[in-house]
């Protein structure tokens, strides 16, 4: 039983990081991801706060959904609770880094309360109250968070790639044209396309 949950823990670990990763397989939350990753510290701020509202609304929605929205088969409201209470607590991570990090605050700038609409977000909380793909199964409690946790470590992960290319692209001898967003989203291509690789690896069978 240990080894099965450890096996499941796994697949949904990779699945998230590398197969379906959310800004370079499924596309989501991409407007963070072009506007925060200029510098590498900032992209790494960006990472830890959307792994955190991942986290913490996964927490939230999934126990919503399966406590009070299914006995009373009101699950037509998901999209307007999971919402609100993203919202929620993107408000309450935006005042402590506020409190805690006024450098990270000024340098998330407006990408900071833009996690209320990131879509990976939203996703992934949509994700986690359907079936496993591995088990066939609906996620359990324990799957859902730790889908939503490497789902958030996918993410940061994408960022901090792309940060890292555009910091050293400000060095390089880049053809007018190409400066700025053109030369980032050609590279935003590329990454995805070598990620794309990772959608013929089968784990577990």
């Amino acid at each position: 039983m240990g080894d099965n949950l450890f096996v499941v823990f796994l697949q949904i670990s990779i699945a998230a990081i590398f197969i379906q990763n959310f800004v370079l397989s499924r596309f989501l939350g991409l407007c963070p991801f072009f506007g925060v990753s200029k510098k590498l510290s900032t992209a790494v701020g960006m990472g830890l706060a959307v792994t955190f509202v991942m986290v913490v609304s996964t927490l939230f929605t999934w126990s919503f959904n399966f406590f009070v929205l299914q006995p009373y088969d009101i699950e037509y409201f998901q999209t307007i609770a999971f919402i609100l209470i993203i919202a929620a607590f993107v408000q309450i991570t935006e005042m402590a880094i506020k409190r805690y990090s006024p450098m990270l605050y000024d340098s998330l700038g407006v990408f900071l309360p833009l996690i209320t609409t990131n879509c990976s977000i939203l996703g992934v909380a949509v994700i986690n109250i359907g079936n496993n793909q591995y088990t066939g199964l609906p996620f359990t409690f324990a799957e859902a968070m730790v889908n939503s946790f490497m789902s958030g470590v996918g993410f940061s992960l994408a960022l901090v790639l792309m940060a890292g290319i555009r910091e050293r692209l400000e060095l390089a001898d880049v053809p007018k044209a190409f400066e700025g967003l053109p030369i980032a989203f050609i590279s935003a291509g590329l990454i995805a396309i070598a990620f794309l690789g990772f959608a013929g690896m089968t784990i577990g069978g």
